[in-house]
């Protein structure tokens, strides 16, 4: 874990929000995900996802890519549709950057998919990226830093879950962010 710059040389910048929940809406939207968003709230986290707090008529690619730049850490919520999604992915690829250049923690969620699917890109992750390079031919860079991306975070040790049981663990993910990032981050 990376540590803050000193408050005695530098003063940390502040940051609008605790953490940037990544998740592919059609898949987990009004279950999964609201369920972990509640969880995240009552347990202090100040949590940003993509709605309600975009305004009408904003681009959501800069007004998402300024959330995980004014965020802490990332939840990411792989879903079984989720790398079918090219603006999940270009948000996994922020996520990424943001780690690498500013210390910014993820945290992966498998839910119901295989992180070795994700790692080795296979079955329904192969499909997906065949879509994602015919519709961006001309772009091999941006389907590079996708699958760069989705590697990276497939690497690190999340939570996993195959079956509806996973909601049993939801206060518990929010106090383990809590108690493990959030705090230090606040001090």
């Amino acid at each position: 874990m990376s540590s803050l710059p000193s408050t005695s040389s530098s003063i940390p910048r502040q940051k609008e929000y605790d953490v940037f929940l990544s998740f592919r809406g059609e898949d987990t939207r009004h279950n999964f995900t609201d369920h972990l968003h509640d969880a995240l709230r009552r347990s202090g986290i100040v949590t940003f996802r993509d709605d309600p707090k975009l305004e009408a008529g904003e681009e959501i690619s800069l007004e998402l890519f300024k959330a995980i730049q004014q965020s802490w850490c990332s939840v990411i919520v792989f879903s079984e549709n989720y790398v079918f999604s090219g603006w999940c992915l270009e948000e996994l690829a922020e996520i990424v950057k943001q780690k690498r250049e500013n210390g910014h923690k993820v945290f992966p969620i498998f839910y119901g998919v295989d992180p070795s699917d994700l790692r080795k890109q296979k079955g329904k992750v192969e499909a997906a990226f065949a879509k994602h390079e015919e519709r961006y031919k001309e772009d091999e860079a941006k389907i590079q830093r996708w699958r760069n991306a989705l590697t990276e975070v497939a690497n690190i040790k999340g939570w996993h879950s195959n079956n509806s049981c996973f909601f049993i663990y939801m206060d518990k993910i929010g106090k383990f962010l809590f108690s493990s990032v959030i705090r230090q981050i606040r001090q």
